[in-house]
């Protein structure tokens, strides 16, 4: 297993992964969920994109943008038929891992306020809610986590 930069020509992969991995929160939100219409060329380009790679396949993505004072993590997915296989957590410490070296002080993420189980693991990860809006028709929450809080 190996994490990597997303290549040239991945983008596809990408944002198949994603389909497989939210499709189930299209009728729990009522909506395709953001992370689904990404433009995962422009996500390569820019070097957002960090996949996970077993034996060829990529079978897990993050996508992390810089901020003045944080890491702002857009998007994780992981293969949904290979679920409970700490996949996640593993692409989590890379995440807090990669704050610490860019020399951010915390990580910031967004889900819907309908994603109870997502909010539910981030808070697990050391994430506390800092603010509740709607934006684009979307209930969202907004979390953060401080480096060393985990």
């Amino acid at each position: 297993m190996s994490l990597r930069l997303a290549r040239p020509g991945e983008a596809p992969l990408l944002a198949a992964l994603v389909e497989r991995a939210y499709a189930h929160y299209v009728p729990v939100i009522g909506r395709r969920p953001a992370p689904m219409d990404d433009d995962y060329e422009r996500r390569v380009a820019n070097q957002q994109a960090w996949v996970l790679e077993r034996d060829g396949a990529i079978i897990g993505l993050v996508v992390l943008e810089d901020a003045e004072d944080h890491l702002w993590l857009d998007n994780i997915a992981v293969d949904p038929a290979l679920g409970r296989q700490g996949l996640g957590r593993f692409l989590m410490d890379f995440v807090f891992s990669e704050a610490e070296r860019r020399g951010v002080g915390e990580v910031r993420l967004l889900t819907n306020e309908k994603m109870v189980r997502n909010i539910g693991i981030y808070q697990k990860l050391g994430f506390s809610e800092y603010e509740r809006r709607e934006e684009k028709g979307l209930r969202r929450v907004y979390m953060r986590a401080p480096l060393g809080t985990r």
